[in-house]
């Protein structure tokens, strides 16, 4: 099983350069199922239905989120009623939406988790015990078990990684916005990476334009994030899957940046 990952797609211009990009990489990859990050898709905070459908139609079969899912208020709109936009699992359970899924193209099922660390982020449960509990369940059904694991801590996540390794097929981090380069499949079988990075603008800071951000920082008076100008990137990973025992065979960073 082949699977393409889109680390945060971050304002239109993550969106279009995704667009621009899949065709090609589903087709070298021979994909069988794109996942996407989108929490920042929509004016770079939050999600909507409408660029949600947009991904879609640009082949992504499941949108995964994190501590922006909540920005946009339309999102409560349809969270519950379209089962390929997850929230964290270990959200408080009042809240609406999913925080996994199973899909099945080709005769191929794929489990995708959505899950959010503690460490720096908003309240929510642990994520040890939540996917502990959760994963008998799912494993039923499939063997193939993707977790995008949305963090702050590099610590937490590689934690993560090594608790389910043999147990789940990859853990891929995001939140951060920066792909790290310590791609690699765990001793039991598990691929990871603690941080697959961010689509969109190349030249800001985490995507946004440089000069509000810095003013931020200098001064302490906040303004609305707007996409810095210039080029664009896409961060991912490309990741196998053998079927028949839910291991993963092989995991590969991709890092394209539009030319400058």
């Amino acid at each position: 099983m082949n699977i393409l990952f889109i680390g945060d797609i971050c304002f239109k211009a993550g969106r279009l350069f995704f667009k621009q990009h899949s065709k090609n990489l589903i087709e070298k990859y021979e994909v069988d199922f794109v996942v996407c990050n989108g929490e920042n898709m929509a004016g770079g905070k939050g999600i909507n239905y409408a660029v949600a459908n947009e991904l879609f139609s640009y082949g992504c079969d499941i949108i995964t989120t994190g501590n922006h899912i909540w920005s946009k208020k339309e999102v409560l709109n349809f969270i519950e009623s379209v089962d390929t936009v997850l929230r964290p699992m270990n959200y408080s359970s009042l809240a609406p939406g999913k925080g996994s899924v199973i899909i099945e193209k080709n005769q191929k099922k794929l489990a995708v988790i959505n899950i959010s660390g503690q460490v720096g982020m908003i309240p929510c449960n642990n994520p040890f015990t939540t996917l502990d509990a959760a994963l008998p369940t799912i494993k039923e059904e499939t063997k193939c078990v993707l977790v995008d694991f949305h963090g702050e801590a590099t610590s937490e996540k590689i934690a993560f990684g090594y608790y389910f390794d043999g147990r789940v097929s990859a853990v891929l981090g995001t939140h951060t916005h920066v792909q790290t380069a310590d791609e690699r499949i765990l001793p039991s079988g598990t691929g990871f990476i603690t941080d697959v990075g961010m689509t969109g603008p190349f030249e800001g800071i985490i995507g946004s334009d440089r000069e509000i951000v810095i003013r931020r920082f200098t001064t302490g008076i906040s303004d609305y994030f707007k996409p810095q100008k210039g080029a664009n990137q896409i961060n991912g990973v490309f990741v196998q899957i053998d079927e028949e025992n839910g291991k993963c065979t092989r995991i590969e960073r991709i890092y394209e940046i539009e030319n400058i």
